[in-house]
């Protein structure tokens, strides 16, 4: 996947609201860097952008998703082709046989139907070119101040490493060369990023302003909304999201209510070959389905024999 930085958190309020499938410059110097605020987050944002680009890294990974309906766990792999994904719980419950017999058959019609495969391809590359719009748009869509440090954790950056904590607000000089950027107008908040990687830990916006996307045609996003995107440091000195949460409301061709709430978990990231297709991927996930189901019902007879 692209660096799932992705701060696609800004895709996915203006795309949810668009009905589409699924971070400048205050030169302010500071003891600690000899950067200005400006130069570091360019030179953060470029290295975010190679980053999107370099598919050598694949991983096998766990998501977890908090929702006002309930929670949902899934289960991804990264393939050469494209992203592998199945849902394994609902509410912390293992799937039943007739849902679990869905998300094969799901899985298998990718598998088995080419067309079907590459438009899900397509769809990610064109997800991904969006992120990269708003990638390359942070050194010019906000004004950036130092504003202290913070220390990484196991989920954040790296463990003990330090990191940059930078203020940001909407530059009044900018112009959104499209749709994609129009969000960035009405957001303000602050940056955290490991200055020795140059990447970045965490992004923390809010709208203090509605904002319009599509000229107010298509819709807005109501003042108030926020979203959180956290990165950490992998092992293999890859870096991907480990937390992402979104609360946003608004309105989308002016009549229909847009909510989005969620608490996204990403964990047990483990790296699989470079190479994998998407049906050894999909086997991958089958077996860990098997793995998962086979653990909850040991759990289930243990709890019951107490």
């Amino acid at each position: 996947m692209i660096s799932r930085i992705v701060i696609s958190v800004f895709l996915i309020a203006a795309s949810a609201a668009m009905g589409a499938p699924w971070f400048i410059a205050a030169a302010q110097s500071t003891p600690q860097n000899s950067l200005s605020a400006g130069d570091l987050v360019r030179a953060t944002a470029a290295n975010e952008v190679a980053a999107a680009n370099n598919n050598s890294s694949k991983h096998f990974f766990r998501a977890r998703k908090e929702t006002p309906h309930g929670s949902q766990t899934r289960i991804y792999v990264e393939t050469r082709e494209a992203m592998a994904g199945m849902t394994v719980a609902y509410d912390d419950k293992p799937l039943s046989p007739q849902q679990v017999q869905g998300e094969e058959g799901r899985l298998a019609a990718l598998v088995s139907n080419p067309e079907q495969l590459k438009r899900k391809q397509r769809q990610e590359k064109e997800e991904t070119n969006r992120t990269l719009l708003i990638v390359k748009a942070l050194p010019e869509a906000f004004l950036y101040d130092y504003d202290g440090t913070e220390t990484g954790t196991s989920t954040l950056g790296a463990p003990g490493m330090p990191l940059v904590r930078l203020k940001f607000r909407p530059n009044p000089d900018y112009q959104p060369p499209s749709h994609v950027e129009e969000v960035l107008l009405g957001m303000q908040g602050f940056l955290l990023i490991d200055p020795a990687s140059r990447r970045v830990a965490r992004i923390d916006g809010t709208l203090f302003r509605e904002v319009s996307f599509g000229w107010g045609i298509l819709g807005h996003l109501n003042k108030g909304g926020h979203f959180l995107v956290e990165q950490t440091n992998l092992d293999d000195g890859s870096w991907d999201v480990s937390r992402m949460g979104l609360e946003f409301t608004g309105k989308m061709l002016l009549f229909k209510s847009i909510a989005i709430k969620s608490d996204e978990v990403f964990s047990n990231f483990r790296p699989v070959p470079a190479a994998i297709t998407f049906a050894e991927g999909v086997e991958m996930l089958k077996a860990e389905q098997v793995k998962l189901a086979e653990s909850a019902a040991q759990t289930s007879m243990a709890e019951t024999a107490r």
